[in-house]
């Protein structure tokens, strides 16, 4: 939902929707859950990154517990992250099936390109900046709306800068108590409490990343389906009897096979795990103790769930990489290999220009394509 749906209803109402294949739809579906998946694979360093480097579990062992929490976090958010991003981005009468298409092309070319290069980027502004891309090659600039800092594109870019810097303040800030309460304890002592506390440190993380980063992909399937005129099988059902597991009784927007899908697709993801990111996060940017791993993962957990709470999307990448900085920083400057900071930064600046070209270029290569076969 990268546009207003009631926008997408309105167009769709008028009958500007141009009638398309149903299995086009059906591909296109399988190519948001293709990405969706690669979301999880792709951030599987940020779940499991610092219980693996700290060796409270193998990796093996990591992934399934993070894949699980992806999954069951389908219970506990609701879809309000989902809703925000449904509006004010981008305007309801350019999005088609092909917009969408050209803007997971990119969003997935990017992911694996970062992947392939070891860099822990932001699945969600590579999905945002992707379609945004696809929709500027259809009609031009003038179809981003801008609504101020804490709507939309403001937002965004505003949370590039707050959450890895929230994530940084409260890594820094949990290392300090944790350090203070237990100054007397001896190392062998707070090495075996925080081997057990780390479990639900990452398991509280996954909650999270999995609540936040599944919902843009909800977002993506809605706007599909509305631009195809097929917005009737998005609407979600309150007498389904999956509601009786939506344990905060959060107001759903989407449909359940929507929702059930992308969560299933994210943490399957997560169970294949991006294992070149994993060395970065967990140990090219500092050297992790199960103390650490807890501060970092339980500061980037406040900062998701806060987030999506406040139905904000944030990228989860950002929240953990300020976070594991801001611990590692408390040690001493020189014990956090700031050039790996630097990288990651420069891949951040990078991810929604690139995303957004390689998404302009694919939309291009289909509308010609198109334009062949007819």
């Amino acid at each position: 939902m990268l546009i207003s749906m009631n926008n997408l209803a309105e167009v769709a109402a008028a009958g500007s929707v141009a009638p398309v294949s149903l299995w086009l739809v059906i591909g296109i579906i399988v190519v948001a859950l293709f990405f969706d998946f690669l979301n999880g694979f792709h951030d599987a360093a940020n779940s499991i990154a610092t219980i693996v480097s700290t060796r409270v579990l193998s990796p093996t062992q990591a992934v399934v517990w993070a894949a699980f929490f992806n999954f069951v976090a389908a219970f506990l958010f609701g879809t309000g992250v989902a809703n925000t991003v449904g509006t004010g981005l981008i305007q309801g009468s350019v999005v088609d099936v092909y917009v969408v298409l050209g803007g997971l092309i990119g969003a997935i070319a990017w992911n694996i390109i970062t992947w392939l290069l070891g860099l822990p980027t932001s699945s969600s502004h590579a999905l945002v900046s992707g379609v945004a891309g696809a929709a500027i090659a259809k009609n031009g600039f003038g179809v981003l709306h801008w609504s101020g800092w804490w709507s939309g594109w403001g937002a965004i870019l505003l949370f590039i800068v707050l959450s890895p810097l929230i994530g940084f303040l409260l890594g820094m800030f949990n290392m300090v108590v944790v350090s203070w309460v237990f100054r007397y304890s001896t190392p062998s002592k707070v090495d075996k409490l925080f081997r057990r506390l780390q479990l639900v440190s990452a398991g509280v993380y996954s909650l999270g990343h999995g609540g936040n980063d599944a919902q843009k992909t909800m977002g993506i399937i809605v706007m599909l389906l509305m631009a195809a005129g097929l917005g009737q099988y998005t609407e979600p059902n309150p007498h389904h009897w999956i509601n009786t597991l939506n344990v905060f009784q959060f107001e759903h927007h989407v449909a359940w096979w929507i929702i059930l899908t992308c969560q299933a697709a994210i943490a399957l993801g997560t169970m294949f795990g991006g294992w070149r990111i994993v060395k970065t996060m967990g140990s090219n940017i500092t050297r992790l103790q199960p103390v650490g791993g807890c501060c970092a993962e339980t500061a980037a957990a406040m900062t998701i769930w806060f987030a999506t709470f406040a139905k904000v999307p944030i990228s989860t990448t950002h929240a953990i990489t300020g976070a594991i900085l801001g611990v590692g920083s408390t040690k001493s400057v020189r014990s956090v290999r700031w050039i790996w900071g630097q990288r990651i930064v420069m891949a951040w600046v990078l991810t929604i220009p690139c995303s957004a070209f390689i998404a302009a270029v694919a939309y291009g290569l289909i509308h010609l394509v198109i334009k062949m076969l007819r």
